[in-house]
C-alpha cells in the first residue's frame, strides 16, 4: 500500500468559504457527497490505558499508528475499522468492513468473535486489545467537504464543526450528545502521492496560514 504525504492547515470561517468556492471550480467533488457537498463523519478512536497513541502524536514520534472505527452520515450499514500509520511524515491507511452487530459486541467487551475473522486488520486489533489493552476511547464528529484531483492522486478535505463525545464511546447512538471543541473553525487537509501538482499548491495558499500537526483526536482528548 502506498504511503502518502499529508499537509494540514488550521483555517477560519472566511478561509473555509473562500477555499470551498475555489475548490469547487478547480477540482472534482467526491462522489459520495449529496447536494450539500458535505457529509458527516463519526470516528471512535482506540488507545491504551497509558494513552500510547495520544502521547506518540503529542511527542511527534516518527513511527506511530492509531486504530479507529468510522461511519458516514450515521449510516450503520457502512462501518469501517481503520488503521492509520505514520512513518517519517508519510502516512498510509488500512481498512476493513465491520457490521453494526460486530461493533456493538466489541463495545460491550465481547471480542472473541474477532478470532474468526478473515480480516488481517480485525485480527491485528484483537491482538492489540489483548496485548496492549487497546480500548475505545473518544468519539470525534465533524462535517467534511471533500474534493479530488486525479494528477498526483490528490484529495483535499475541509473539516468543520469538530465535536467531541466527551467520555462516551456510544458510537452507534445517533442521538449522542457532543460538544464543539472551539479549537479552530475548520481544518484543511491535503493528501497526495509522489508530487503535489502546481495547480493544487496555488489553490491551497492562504495568507498567514502555516502548516500544522493538528490532530482531531488529540484535541478531543482534552475533553476526556
Amino acid at each position: 500500500m502506498k504511503k502518502r504525504h499529508e499537509l494540514k492547515y488550521m483555517i477560519n470561517e472566511a478561509d473555509h468559504l473562500a477555499l470551498r468556492s475555489r475548490f469547487s471550480k478547480l477540482f472534482s467533488q467526491d462522489t459520495h457527497v449529496g447536494e450539500s457537498g458535505e457529509y458527516h463523519i463519526r470516528s471512535l478512536y482506540f488507545d491504551t490505558p497509558k494513552d500510547k497513541a495520544l502521547m506518540e502524536k503529542i511527542n511527534g514520534v516518527n513511527r506511530r499508528e492509531k486504530f479507529r472505527l468510522r461511519m458516514y452520515n450515521l449510516n450503520t450499514d457502512y462501518i469501517r475499522l481503520e488503521k492509520k500509520s505514520k512513518d517519517n511524515g508519510l502516512g498510509r491507511k488500512q481498512s476493513a468492513k465491520m457490521s453494526a452487530a460486530q461493533v456493538e459486541r466489541l463495545l460491550k467487551g465481547d471480542i472473541d468473535w474477532m478470532l474468526e475473522s478473515d480480516s488481517e486488520l480485525i485480527l491485528e486489533l484483537y491482538s492489540k486489545m489483548n496485548g496492549q489493552y487497546l480500548r475505545p476511547k473518544t468519539i470525534v464528529d465533524y462535517i467534511r467537504s471533500p474534493f479530488t484531483y486525479e494528477p498526483g492522486n490528490v484529495r483535499l478535505t475541509l473539516d468543520r464543526d469538530i465535536r467531541t463525545g466527551l467520555l462516551s464511546t456510544d458510537f452507534l447512538n445517533p442521538e449522542l450528545t457532543t460538544i464543539h471543541t472551539f479549537e479552530t473553525y475548520a481544518l484543511l487537509e491535503v493528501k497526495y502521492d509522489a508530487y503535489l501538482p502546481e495547480v493544487v499548491r496555488h489553490a491551497v495558499q492562504l495568507v498567514g496560514r502555516e502548516q500544522t500537526a493538528f490532530s482531531k483526536y488529540a484535541i478531543c482528548r482534552k475533553y476526556g
